[in-house]
């Protein structure tokens, strides 16, 4: 487990990470979302052991991070802008890294290339940015650590390579403690990718949840019902986050079960209703404004 208490992190006047506290489980893809400046790579960095906190304390499994090589052998970092020696080709990156990581594969490392469609001996620097995200999420992979924290690392991936990345973490967390930290400005990026979801603003955390959980709790109906007596009738019973009307059809985001939901809509004897789908982004929306922000402010 990756356990953040209370760390803060200053740069001169600017506030970067203020009084964070985080748990990120094991065997979970957890998703750091927020707006840039957030205070992700900043979190990320000092997770990694790069930076050290002003204040609080970051452990890996109960070691501290800062200065401590055990703790460090348990995780890797791609950071958003991955530096590469001159003339290395990614077979040079493999030699290198094995330096660090004792358990690093170098032969799941050149069948995941070939899988990837990868040259493991052409010169990186020939490499488009969407081929060094993926080289560098099979290097992190290959490394055998159980933590693996990806800095905007899907950004410049096409969603046959999300898709096949996300297949890839799903196969390690099946096969061994894995736990993937993805950082991301892109709400969508993350939508289908992770379990557990931290949402970050203004260098705090408003909230982390499970993602299974709030769309278990949280659900969009559409509706026609008959007269609007019944509307502030349905209002007043349902736990409602937002509402909108769109001719005559009543669109309500409500807190509950999916049950409790249709239980309460069905008994206004509706013309018409069906449980609608939501996704990440109208899930943070609806949390957000609850929480007194309005998300569009948050990721402009």
């Amino acid at each position: 487990m990756i356990d953040v208490k209370e760390c803060s992190k200053s740069f001169g006047k600017l506030q970067a990470v203020n009084k964070i506290s985080l748990d990120i489980g094991e065997r979970e893809v957890f998703g750091l979302v927020g707006s840039n400046g957030a205070g992700k790579s900043t979190l990320l960095r000092m997770i990694a052991g790069i930076l050290k906190p002003d204040e609080g304390i970051i452990t890996i499994d109960t070691l501290p991070v800062y200065e401590n090589r055990e703790a460090k052998e348990k995780m890797f970092y791609i950071s958003d802008d991955s530096y590469f020696p001159a003339n290395y080709t990614a077979e040079d990156m493999v030699l290198f890294y094995k330096n660090y990581y004792p358990a690093f594969s170098v032969e799941r490392f050149r069948r995941l290339m070939e899988e990837f469609h990868l040259d493991r001996k052409r010169k990186i620097n020939h490499f488009s940015k969407g081929m060094k995200k993926q080289l560098m999420l099979i290097l992190g992979i290959c490394s055998g650590t159980k933590y693996l924290l990806c800095d905007e690392s899907f950004d410049g991936l096409d969603p046959v390579m999300r898709q096949a990345v996300k297949g890839l973490f799903a196969s390690e967390i099946m096969n061994r403690e894995f736990t993937p930290v993805i950082a991301s400005h892109n709400l969508r990026e993350l939508e289908d990718i992770c379990d557990h979801v931290g949402l970050l603003h203004k260098g705090g955390v408003l909230f982390s949840r499970d993602l299974e959980d709030m769309k278990f709790h949280i659900h969009k109906v559409q509706c026609v019902l008959r007269d609007k007596a019944k509307e502030k009738e349905l209002e007043k019973e349902l736990e409602v986050l937002k509402i909108r009307r769109q001719g005559s059809l009543l669109f309500i985001t409500a807190r509950g079960t999916k049950m409790e939901i249709m239980n309460r809509v069905q008994a206004k004897d509706p013309l018409f209703c069906e449980i609608i789908p939501l996704s990440l982004e109208e899930i943070f929306i609806s949390e957000t404004e609850v929480a007194g922000y309005e998300i569009q402010n948050l990721f402009i």
